[in-house]
Order: C-alpha cells, then structure tokens, then sequence
C-alpha cells in the first residue's frame, strides 16, 4: 500500500516546515514501511546549518525516520486522531551526510509493540549508501 503526501497529513499532524516524509509504502502492516524524502536546497535549516556546505542535520534524519513509523503505526482508521511521541532514542549512528539533491529512503521495522508503546528500527539510505539508523521508542497518545 502507498501512502501518498495527502494520506501522511491524515495520518500525522506534522506540517511544512516539519513534515519530514512525502511517501510511505507499507511493506508489511504494522511491521514494516519504507518511507521516502526529496531533500531540497529549498530546505529552511540548510540556510543556518553549513550554507557553505548543506547537510542534513541527523537529528531531523532521525526525526524523518520516527514520521515514516509513526505513519506505519497510525494508518488505521481505529488510530486516526492518535499522535506517536518520540519516548526515546538508542543506537542513533551517522554514516554518510544528507545534502540537497538527496532522495532519503527510510526503512522501517517494528521491533515489538505493547500497548501504547512501540520500539522500532530505521534505517536511512540516499545514492551514496546508509545514512543513519538508530532505535526508535514512541509512545501512542
């Protein structure tokens, strides 16, 4: 299933200029997605962080990666109006930098859910290769 910009604003109440995601495909319901992000040159925080040389700050990489779950674990009807808080980050690893012209694909697995608490563990890729990964712990509210 392909969720389309319009769906993910259904889904998450992130907007410009914090929604992270343009596309997700669910690979496996409530398991695994794949998330897609056209980093522009248009970007607000490339004009503070490194103009000389923009880079994706890791923090939003992580940040794009925690939307594209949050957007795995909320697309049912049943979680409409639900939001996932970030509750903590592990493992968190930068690898290579994100720049404008980057397509990041994010890839998604759920660890283990109970309840309202979800761990889950992304990874980041652009052309060049892995980008980031890190777990992911959120809270469903």
């Amino acid at each position: 299933m392909i969720i389309d910009i319009k769906e993910i604003m259904k889904i998450i109440p992130h907007r410009q200029p914090m929604l992270l995601v343009d596309r997700v495909e669910i690979v496996e319901e409530d398991k695994k997605a794949v998330g897609f992000k056209g980093v522009t040159y248009n970007e607000p925080y490339f004009a503070g962080h490194f103009p000389q040389e923009p880079v994706m700050p890791g923090v939003l990489i992580m940040e794009a990666m925690a939307q594209t779950t949050a957007v795995l674990l909320l697309n049912k009807e049943e979680m409409r109006g639900k939001v996932g808080y970030y509750a903590g980050i592990n493992k968190a690893k930068f690898r290579k930098k994100v720049v404008p012209g980057s397509m990041l694909r994010m890839e998604i697995e759920v660890i283990r859910q109970r309840g309202p608490l979800a761990v889950a563990y992304g990874k980041a890729y652009t052309d060049e290769g892995l980008a980031a990964e890190g777990e992911m712990t959120f809270m469903i509210g």
